[in-house]
């Protein structure tokens, strides 16, 4: 399958390197054990690797089910090299699952470090076991969900129902003013001196470029004139779908920040953002997260170089 890049920006969690094989899902046999399946573990967020000696990261594709005789799901995650990658969304550590060797390793500390063949395979690999472990009854009616279609449908075993991976959609924006200044802030969430650019969900009936309007004038005051879509990028930490735009706000730069949403917020030029990250007052997202691409965008190379 060709790669497909977005029109400005991408990410590590970007790049396409495997054919999910999508029309193979409705063949009953397709999960089926076999010569021709290999195995991708995964744990709440991390996922099996394997590090090269430069320190490259590739999914760790397994010969033998890893599930030990359990019932975990199993989903098919598409086709590498003639063969199916099955994804395993396995539970809490056990002596049965928890074969020697097998490295599970964060997915958001380390995609930056991933083979861009291997990306795609660990993020759907990581947003199909978080599914997995949230749905396990119709939420109509309580009764089992079993799973069908390589195990991307949950059809409900009373009233037959079906039930889809969900993706929530997310903007993140990286605002201007009229000089040019970026603007960070913290939320009050983060780690003290962690920055980064704002974000927040697309609410219902709502376009994107307005969900960056509102959530710029929500968390920190400022109206924006003027939005560009960059880029997207998935986020399976349990299911975003991050919407990358520059924004620019011309106007009054005048902060005013929403109570218990936003901790900090400051305009930064580049001779600024420089300064306070030379002198360890600040901390940026780190290389795989759109908001980092956002701030280097912005920034004209990566700005702790």
């Amino acid at each position: 399958m060709a790669k497909i890049r977005g029109p400005h920006l991408n990410t590590p969690l970007t790049l396409l390197g495997s054919d999910r094989d999508a029309l193979l899902r409705s063949d009953p046999e397709i999960l089926s054990p076999g010569e021709d399946a290999r195995y991708l573990v995964s744990r709440a967020g991390a996922v099996a690797l394997h590090e090269d000696e430069d320190g490259t990261l590739h999914a760790l594709l397994e010969t033998a089910d890893p599930r030990g005789g359990t019932r975990q799901p199993l989903v098919l995650l598409g086709r590498r090299d003639g063969y199916r990658v099955l994804g395993v969304e396995v539970p809490e550590p056990s002596a049965e699952l928890d074969a020697p060797g097998r490295d599970l390793r964060d997915l958001r500390r380390v995609a930056d470090r991933l083979h861009e063949h291997d990306a795609d395979l660990a993020a759907a690999a990581v947003a199909m076991g978080f599914w997995h472990r949230s749905m396990r009854h119709c939420p109509l009616c309580g009764a089992t969900l079993v799973a069908e279609m390589g195990g991307w449908v949950l059809r409900c075993s009373e009233d037959g129902t079906e039930q889809f991976p969900r993706t929530d959609a997310a903007v993140i924006m990286a605002v201007r003013d009229g000089q040019d200044r970026l603007l960070l802030a913290r939320n009050a969430h983060f780690p003290s001196g962690f920055y980064s650019v704002l974000a927040g969900f697309v609410e219902p009936g709502e376009s994107l470029e307005n969900a960056v309007a509102r959530e710029v004038d929500e968390e920190v005051g400022i109206d924006v004139e003027e939005v560009e879509y960059v880029g997207s990028q998935p986020w399976p930490f349990p299911r975003s779908l991050m919407l990358g735009y520059r924004a620019w706000a011309p106007g009054s730069t005048e902060l005013t920040l929403q109570d218990e949403e936003i901790a900090e917020a400051r305009w930064f030029t580049r001779d600024e953002l420089a300064a306070a990250l030379e002198a360890e007052e600040i901390a940026l997202p780190g290389a795989a997260s759109m908001g980092r691409a956002l701030i280097d965008d912005w920034y004209g190379r990566s700005a702790e170089r």
